[in-house]
């Protein structure tokens, strides 16, 4: 007959040592997070919700929805999907160049990736103005072919890309880096061509962080103003963004106005990175 094991005692179930976590000061760390959040977050942010409410329905409606507010939605949505995307083409590109190749000036093309990190927004906004505009270095160059780049929605997409690249090329650059290439090889070795390697095999891991660069250089171009507003030409209707229009209607007083689009705008912002969010989430775990 098997003996019956020896029960524990409540006293030594009390007097078992809790496993400590290997990072010191997690409650403290954690409280300097959330109060960091609520202080320059949340609060910040619902003071948006809080004024608006002060409109009443109809009233938030009529400043969010009137035609000029219509059309710097639809302006600073598209220009800054369109210039996430083409950030997504060519930061992946980049990304790849500075990773797998050796070339002379390879640091100096590194280090000028960051350079709309470091440059000023309005001075970025005058360069390429100059460098855009019909009588520019650039635009005159399109000029002849009924090209207009500068004071249109084409302008405005060159401004957002130029400012957004260095998110694209700085999340996938280090995934790039820790790829092994191997993997390459193998792929090759099993009949892969290079087009078939990039797509069944590189591509996939690439994934999350190519959607998180993206997300981010959408982020920020939806709320970008100082590289815009030279760039753009600021017609109603036409050119004008949503922080440009925002700025109006605070120069205006009409704070109620400024807070009703700004609340749509974040609104717009928190859908689309949500969703960027659970794309990455999902090639995250396919990749895995």
């Amino acid at each position: 007959m098997t003996p019956a094991l020896p029960r524990r005692s409540a006293t030594s179930a009390r007097t078992t040592p809790r496993v400590r976590s290997v990072l010191p000061g997690v409650r403290l760390t954690l409280g300097f997070t959330l109060a960091y959040l609520l202080f320059l977050v949340i609060i910040p942010l619902s003071t948006l919700f809080v004024r608006t409410a002060r409109l009443g329905w109809s009233g938030f409606l009529e400043a969010a929805t009137s035609p000029r507010a219509i059309a710097a939605y639809k302006l600073s949505v598209g220009t800054s999907v369109t210039a996430a995307v083409v950030n997504g083409v060519f930061g992946l590109l980049v990304a790849w160049v500075l990773t797998r190749y050796r070339f002379t000036g390879k640091s100096i093309a590194d280090a000028l990736v960051d350079l709309p990190f470091a440059l000023p927004t309005a001075v970025a906004g005058v360069a390429l103005t100059t460098l855009y505009a019909q009588n520019g270095l650039i635009g005159a160059l399109f000029a002849p072919h009924g090209i207009k780049i500068a004071f249109t929605p084409l302008g405005i997409t060159v401004a957002l890309t130029f400012i957004g690249l260095p998110f694209v090329v700085r999340s996938v650059q280090p995934v790039l880096e820790t790829l092994p290439k191997e993997i390459e090889e193998v792929a090759a070795t099993l009949g892969a061509d290079r087009w078939q390697t990039f797509r069944r095999v590189i591509l996939p891991a690439l994934t999350p962080a190519l959607v998180a660069g993206v997300s981010l250089s959408f982020a920020r171009a939806i709320g970008e103003y100082g590289s815009v507003v030279f760039i753009s030409g600021n017609m109603p209707g036409r050119t004008e963004i949503a922080p440009l229009l925002i700025m109006s209607k605070l120069e205006q007083y009409d704070y109620s106005g400024a807070t009703a689009i700004a609340v749509v705008m974040l609104l717009l912002s928190a859908v689309i990175l949500i969703s960027a969010g659970l794309v990455q989430r999902r090639a995250a775990r396919r990749a895995a």
